[in-house]
């Protein structure tokens, strides 16, 4: 196998396997205290100035409790998930690249995934809790990995939950340590920070589902920021799913990612085949 079908292997699903690109961390830690400082400015927008300033701050700790309880009763939950995806990748060096894909997910079990070839079938995943497989049928070869493989590919602290929280949509890294609100016509923005990454968080008026997440990382030596964008909800059954999600990241290059949501399904039964033939070469 050449050099440059191993790095469209890695590429490939590695894209995929974080829908689709450099994000990770564990999601929506619950573990801290809602606290720390509240702009005088945002306070005001609550009570009129005649209120004490422990009526002001006692108001927006309510209100950005309020904001967290409703994000964490946004969260999607499912027993089974499917979807076929469009993922197009550009990075800084101007290659870019589109690849289709179908997913299928058992809620904190398996996540597989199967991206299609010219001739069929070219490569299938298998992802679990502790656990990532490959099949790559256009060269009979097959790979294992512990789930750290996910770590080494995003070059950032990666779980099987993180990876499920991306797929449906979910928040990740968005600490209940929220410092900031502020409310405008364009949304409501929290800030929030966490073992990780500060995450700026905007969600739309209506209903308070994601629009936007900015992602800036907490160690500065680091210097990793992503930037995410939620849009084109779609109610699926009595679930509001964001069918397109833009990802943008900068480390020591850019990149950007789009990726487009078809045929969602929630709750069917659905299987996961996954053998390795006997006579595939391990990579």
């Amino acid at each position: 196998m050449d050099n440059a079908t191993k790095v469209f292997i890695n590429w490939s699903f590695g894209l995929l396997v974080i829908i689709l690109i450099g994000l990770g961390g564990t999601s929506c830690h619950s573990t801290k205290t809602i606290t720390k400082a509240i702009s005088k400015k945002d306070t005001l927008q609550l009570k009129t100035d005649t209120a004490t300033a422990e009526e002001l701050h006692a108001d927006s700790l309510r209100y950005i409790q309020m904001l967290y309880a409703r994000l964490q009763a946004n969260i999607i939950q499912c027993e089974t998930f499917s979807a076929k995806v469009k993922v197009h990748y550009e990075g800084s060096d101007g290659k870019n690249s589109t690849v289709n894909a179908f997913i299928r997910l058992q809620k904190d079990k398996i996540i597989w995934i199967t991206i299609p070839g010219l001739l069929g079938e070219a490569f299938r995943g298998i992802i679990t809790p502790d656990s990532v497989k490959v099949l790559n049928k256009m060269e009979k070869e097959y790979q294992l990995r512990s789930v750290s493989y996910l770590q080494n590919i995003t070059h950032l602290p990666f779980d099987f939950n993180t990876l499920q929280s991306i797929i449906l949509g979910n928040p990740i890294y968005l600490d209940s340590n929220i410092l900031y609100y502020s409310k405008d016509p364009q949304g409501v923005s929290l800030l929030s920070i966490g073992r990780d990454f500060r995450n700026y968080v905007t969600l739309n008026n209506n209903d308070l589902t994601i629009k936007h997440s900015k992602l800036d990382d907490v160690d500065q030596m680091k210097a990793r920021s992503y930037d995410i964008t939620y849009g084109d909800y779609e109610r699926v059954d009595t679930i509001l799913f964001s069918t397109y999600r833009k990802i943008s990241g900068v480390e020591k290059s850019r990149l950007d990612v789009e990726i487009e949501f078809k045929n969602i399904h929630f709750n069917d039964n659905l299987d996961f085949p996954f053998s390795i033939p006997k006579n595939y070469n391990r990579n």
